[in-house]
């Protein structure tokens, strides 16, 4: 797994990271994750032409817990960009 933070300002957004990892299929239908090193992801955007499950992918975006989402697995990410496939 790859965790390259960039910096943000204090009381702003969390900073944007890059995690690598395999897309994996979540339990609830249309559900997205990525499988990293230490944790799972769930994609919330991406290109789903390139978030292909098996794939090893490579994404930049932002952690968001407090997210709510009929998924219920891992830690929502708001996805960026995206690499690999």
């Amino acid at each position: 797994m790859s965790v390259a933070p960039s910096s943000a300002a204090p009381g702003s957004a969390p900073a944007a990271i890059t995690v690598s990892g395999q897309v994996v299929e979540g339990v609830e239908s249309g559900c997205l994750l990525l499988r990293a090193a230490d944790k799972t992801y769930l994609l919330i955007g991406g290109d789903r032409a390139v978030l292909q499950v098996g794939k090893q992918v490579t994404v930049t975006g932002r952690p968001t817990p407090d997210l709510m989402s009929t998924c219920q697995q891992g830690t929502p990410f708001q996805v960026t960009s995206v690499q690999g496939g």
